[in-house]
């Protein structure tokens, strides 16, 4: 019964969010699993319903598990956009439909910081820099860099124009950097 009350509740919560107050025009399709559980609730007897969102639990907990349907939290969203910093993608509807005015939807990474992994040469005489994520970076102009970057230097890179980005080494100057993988 306590499980019940829990999905309940789940479902209460999901059809109280102010996403799913929006008209059906823009609605946008469910994964099955998720809306066959979402249909439960519509059934009036407690215990064909009960039964219902038992089925359909493990159904969405199958199609999970065979990764048919992947669940994630805003957390979760957020540290994939700081993993994807520097590439340029197509719009995923993976990381919010773009048409919800939710800041959260919106949040756009323009900087991150972090620590350097380990170090090297360009072809062309530049720094080659990896971070702890394993982020690979190139610098891709020729400005100096008074104090080469190392292992343990902290460096922060900040999305430039068109599609570009500079990072700065312990706060020295920014040098034009691409990311490599």
């Amino acid at each position: 019964m306590m499980r019940a009350a829990v999905l309940s509740a789940f479902a209460f919560l999901i059809a109280a969010h102010p996403a799913a107050a929006k008209t059906a025009d823009k609605e946008k399709p469910r994964a099955e699993a998720f809306q066959n559980l979402l249909d439960c609730k519509a059934i009036a007897e407690s215990a064909q319903r009960l039964a219902c969102y038992d089925a359909q639990v493990s159904a969405l907990e199958t199609a999970e598990k065979q990764r048919d349907v992947v669940i994630v939290d805003k957390q979760q969203v957020r540290e994939a956009r700081r993993g994807l910093f520097g590439f340029t993608l197509p719009s995923l509807k993976i990381f919010g439909d773009g048409d919800n005015d939710d800041a959260d939807q919106k949040e756009e990474i323009k900087e991150i910081e972090a620590t350097i992994a380990g170090t090297g040469r360009t072809v062309g005489g530049g720094w080659r820099f990896t971070l702890e994520d394993g982020a690979r970076w190139s610098q891709i102009d020729q400005k100096p860099v008074a104090v080469g970057p190392r292992t343990g230097t902290k460096v922060k890179i900040r999305r430039a124009s068109l599609g570009s980005y500079f990072a700065s080494f312990n706060g020295q100057p920014s040098v034009r950097v691409r990311r490599e993988n």
